[in-house]
């Protein structure tokens, strides 16, 4: 059977346990809800690091110059709007349409580069690695 003072240690350890979780509870922070990002529209400066993307496309797997950006997060405009997140979408896959413009983005790899943005949309394909894509586009120098 049971000893007689099983009831006396039963409540003893619950209490010491919801003591715990409580100063757990307690010790987090509260996190402030996430603010969406401002919105940007055509021949808005996007700005932040560019990485290259090691992607094989087409039907012999040919390599294809990928690129991501790495900004603070924005809004997209209509009907894309914040892409199914909260705070809107922080990386943008850039598309390079031709090899020009791959040569001047290489430059670029693991720095901060500012692009003119005039197409952008939510990625929705599943070979897309960013959450935002930038169709056109081009490289804002600084004077």
């Amino acid at each position: 059977m049971t000893k007689p003072r099983f009831a006396k240690r039963l409540a003893l350890g619950a209490m010491i346990a919801t003591t715990f979780a409580a100063s757990a509870a307690l010790a987090q922070p509260a996190e402030p809800a996430p603010k969406a990002g401002k919105l940007i529209r055509a021949g808005d400066v996007l700005s932040g690091e560019l990485n290259a993307l090691h992607l094989r496309g087409g039907k012999k797997g040919k390599r294809v110059a990928t690129y991501q950006l790495s900004s603070e997060p924005h809004r997209l405009p209509p009907p894309n709007d914040l892409c199914g997140l909260e705070t809107g979408p922080e990386t943008f896959q850039i598309v390079t349409n031709s090899e020009a413009q791959a040569a001047q983005l290489k430059g670029f790899i693991g720095k901060e580069v500012s692009l003119r943005v005039e197409e952008v949309a939510c990625a929705q394909g599943a070979g897309q690695m960013s959450e935002a894509i930038v169709t056109k586009w081009s490289v804002v120098t600084k004077h």
